[in-house]
């Protein structure tokens, strides 16, 4: 199934990872795309790029990004109206969210309104600047619920800068991480970049995605791409992506 995968032209582009498993392609509900014909024509981008699934994900973010199922669930309608009416009816997408673990997030967790990814695996992020007081109990509160809490790019956090055990310590607290494509090109800055290496180097990393907002991620991240060092840094992560939500 996965000898697509040895071949010389798919370590040019993403073929090799398949599904995007977190972007801001639903347009008009957060700070990404704006408006669906710009998402298709990103999605046709990603799509020449190797990508053939795509798992969506805005922000849910207290007053800032205040989305709900609902609100999710009605966008994503209008973005694959867009995709039919341009010819892409039978694309797999998929609407699901990037929590920030912020003040009403427990809240969510204990209501159960929460949009998760196909086998109950939820993506959350915290604040780029503070660790949450409460990180290791809402981490259980995810567990005992039944989910399975997925770090968005923990190596963009800057108080784990110089705490590399850190990381270790989300593996044994039960998060799964997910690296952002554009970190180890130095995209986000070069500590962001090094921590991204360092994860990549112990193998913390467990899925990738792109992250994607605008055209800038994109042009830098097709120049990754096809430059082949996506696939170097990253080749070994395609059965945990594929496995999981490739199907």
């Amino acid at each position: 199934m996965f000898n697509i995968f040895k071949s010389k032209k798919v370590r040019y582009n993403l073929g090799w990872l398949g599904v995007d498993l977190h972007s801001h392609l639903i347009p008009g509900i957060d700070d990404g795309v704006e408006r669906a014909d710009t998402s298709v024509f990103f999605i046709q981008q990603l799509i020449d790029l190797g990508i053939i699934r795509f798992i969506m994900t805005p922000h849910v973010y207290d007053e800032v990004h205040p989305n709900t199922p609902e609100s999710i669930h009605f966008a994503h309608l209008l973005l694959q109206k867009e995709l039919t009416e341009q010819g892409l009816r039978d694309l797999s997408t998929y609407a699901s969210a990037e929590y920030m673990m912020g003040d009403t997030f427990p809240a969510l967790v204990e209501s159960d309104n929460l949009i998760p990814f196909p086998g109950k695996y939820l993506l959350v992020e915290m604040p780029f600047m503070a660790e949450p007081l409460l990180l290791d109990q809402v981490l259980f509160l995810l567990s005992v619920k039944g989910y399975k809490p997925i770090m968005a790019h923990p190596e963009r956090y800057v108080f784990y800068f110089n705490r590399p055990q850190a990381y270790h310590k989300l593996k044994e607290m039960g998060c799964l991480l997910q690296l952002n494509l554009l970190s180890p090109t130095g995209y986000y800055g070069k500590e962001v970049a090094k921590a991204a290496q360092y994860l990549i180097k112990n193998r913390l990393y467990d899925f990738a995605g792109t992250d994607l907002h605008h055209e800038r991620h994109l042009e830098k991240l097709t120049k990754y791409a096809k430059s082949g060092q996506a696939f170097r840094d990253l080749g070994h992560l395609q059965l945990q992506n594929w496995e999981l939500f490739g199907g």
